[in-house]
């Protein structure tokens, strides 16, 4: 029997999560959080095999849920869940740590093979996804990758494209501003950038995000 919890903000999502799940044989929802925080007290006492992670979810950003999920839950596999296209973000979710990256465009049908096959010990991406997985790591062995950012750099840097200012950044990743500051000028180094309308014509051009 494979375990499932579902963490996704939006109650008609998990509803169908929910009602898919159940007409599935071999598979049970143990449990559902609509935010980050959540997610995290309740699987300190709900025991989950598949854990099905919305990537815009509310609260602490994907690739810290992912960072501290390898620490606290190292077995249990991560699934991620997007309305998005694999981007960049897909890529950084599968280096932190996810065992498998799908859209919601995709077919049920698609979601139960991802589930069965992270809970088999494998990885699941699409093609598209494997291919520019292939494609990064010939930049990197080749040298002329885009300069790498660490993932609360990246989540930093999205934030940013978006017109979000250090204030509200600080409260979502629970720092202080001087802080994200401190970020955002590594961040302007690494890139070779000046300002932050650098910063948001690099997120466009990139297709970064969410």
């Amino acid at each position: 029997m494979i375990r499932v919890f579902i963490a996704d903000d939006h109650s008609l999502v998990r509803a169908g999560f929910r009602e898919l799940l159940a007409g599935t044989p071999g598979m049970k929802v143990v449990g559902e959080s609509a935010d980050g925080d959540d997610m995290l007290a309740q699987l300190m006492h709900t025991t989950a095999d598949v854990l099905l992670l919305d990537i815009g979810m509310p609260g602490p950003g994907v690739l810290h849920l992912l960072q501290h999920l390898a620490v606290d839950h190292p077995r249990l596999r991560v699934l991620v869940v997007s309305m998005y296209p694999e981007n960049q973000m897909a890529v950084q979710a599968i280096e932190a740590g996810a065992a498998g990256y799908v859209t919601k465009n995709q077919s049920p049908g698609d979601l139960v093979a991802a589930l069965r096959k992270v809970f088999g010990g494998g990885r699941y991406v699409s093609e598209p996804l494997g291919e520019r997985l292939a494609a990064e790591l010939y930049a990197r062995r080749m040298g002329n990758g885009r300069p790498r950012l660490s993932p609360r750099e990246h989540q930093i840097l999205v934030s940013l494209g978006k017109g979000r200012t250090l204030k509200e950044i600080a409260g979502v990743l629970t720092v202080s501003p001087k802080t994200v500051s401190t970020y955002r000028s590594r961040i302007l180094q690494k890139l070779g950038l000046r300002t932050n309308a650098d910063l948001v014509r690099y997120v466009i051009d990139n297709s970064l995000g969410p």
